[in-house]
């Protein structure tokens, strides 16, 4: 009923914020002689803040038009290439040119955690100047209809590798956090089959293939609830009339809701100071400010299905490390993996997946040579900082195009 609740609850409001809407353009418009008073600038922001803090924020795009490579200005196009009920791989081509035709192909696997794939648009920008970049754009489970089917981790492994044998040879595969352990489970399973079309490199970055080195808050959690306790609280039913009404789902704001409360104090005061940038005309902050959150806002809603095997397989019995995970009741076999080269990256001060817990990778691929297996520890940053942000650009992608560049075709 929660759920039904929300919609409502969102329905109610509706009027309010067309009405907070009509009273900010009064006191934003320019020919209004108290517009530019300390009284006017307050009241636009107060209705611009209720504005925002109760609309429903839509799926943000990446809006990325343009790439350097070299010094030549190239332009990007964004086209679904494959398409599934619950994922739809983005190619981001550039123009046709013989350099461009050379370049390695880089799979990008987000992560299915309630924010949506441009999340790592920062990532994406990063890597298109080198590299021919694909993305998994998972879908929201609420507008995915019953009919189309489930989805679980053995579903997001099967995607993973079909998406590799649609981009062919010289391809290779980057997980951002929580899909690393389906990436590694499907690069075992291509290993196993001796599939032509195994990655070149697997690049694992801030992901938890082994909860139980240097746990977080967020492992601990997982841990001391037991999946039981999420299913109880935390799985809905998509309500009448969304298109996947009916699919029992983990809702995008529960979690934005848990986000939230996380770091419920800085978010507290980022919005008293985004009125106060209103306030005094700081536009430069109110964008900064509202291009953060407008991408924060924006959640989606996961299979349940999906959400709870990842709490009991990952951070709850950790299949993975104790050599138990297993796909469609076939165990998977890590230690087959001899011809993919391994990068690893974690952040110093990652309060998601602490350190320790990615490159336990290296002693789960047992068979892979040591002189195959890289690591790269990121001082300084956070978990967003591994795959986003000034140090990411700087240190972390030399590292990224450096290992590829070493197993290219």
């Amino acid at each position: 009923m929660l759920y039904h609740f929300y919609e409502m609850n969102h329905a109610a409001v509706a009027p309010w914020r067309t009405a907070f809407e009509a009273g900010r353009a009064y006191w934003d418009n320019a020919s209004n002689p108290l517009a530019q008073t300390v009284f006017g600038r307050s009241a636009a922001a107060s209705l611009h803040l209720f504005e925002r803090l109760t609309r429903r924020y839509a799926k943000p795009e990446f809006g990325i038009s343009e790439t350097f490579v070299g010094k030549r200005q190239v332009a990007i196009h964004q086209e679904v290439v494959w398409q599934k009920p619950f994922c739809n791989l983005i190619h981001f081509r550039k123009d046709d040119d013989a350099g461009v035709k050379k370049q390695e192909k880089l799979l990008i696997v987000a992560p299915m955690s309630g924010h949506y794939a441009t999340l790592l648009r920062n990532t994406v920008e990063a890597m298109l100047p080198s590299h021919d970049v694909y993305v998994t754009d998972w879908a929201d489970a609420r507008n995915v209809p019953l009919g189309s089917g489930t989805f679980d981790l053995d579903d997001y492994t099967d995607y993973v590798i079909n998406m590799l044998h649609h981009l062919g040879e010289r391809a290779h595969v980057m997980a951002v956090c929580q899909p690393s352990v389906p990436v590694m489970a499907a690069v075992s399973l291509m290993s196993e089959r001796e599939d032509a079309l195994v990655p070149k490199t697997m690049i694992l970055m801030g992901g938890p293939i082994d909860t139980r080195r240097n746990p977080t808050a967020v492992n601990k959690l997982a841990e001391s609830k037991g999946v039981e306790w999420f299913r109880n609280n935390v799985i809905m039913t998509v309500p009448f009339p969304l298109p996947g009404m009916g699919r029992a789902v983990y809702p995008g704001f529960l979690q934005l809701t848990g986000f939230m409360t996380m770091n419920l104090d800085r978010h507290m005061s980022a919005h008293r100071e985004l009125f106060w940038h209103m306030v005094e005309g700081d536009g430069d902050s109110v964008e900064k400010h509202e291009d953060f959150y407008d991408e924060y806002m924006s959640v989606m809603d996961l299979n349940a299905d999906f959400y709870l095997q990842t709490v009991d397989r990952v951070f709850v019995h950790h299949d993975l490390p104790n050599g138990t995970y297993a796909y469609r009741g076939h165990r998977i076999r890590p230690e087959l993996i001899k011809r993919t080269a391994l990068l690893t990256v974690e952040g110093e001060r990652d309060d998601i997946s602490g350190v320790g817990q990615t490159y336990a990778a290296h002693t789960i691929l047992a068979g892979l040579p040591a002189e195959m297996k890289h690591h790269h520890l990121q001082l300084g940053v956070g978990h967003y900082g591994v795959f986003s942000g000034s140090r990411f650009r700087k240190d972390v992608v030399p590292v990224i195009s450096g290992v590829i560049a070493r197993y290219k075709a």
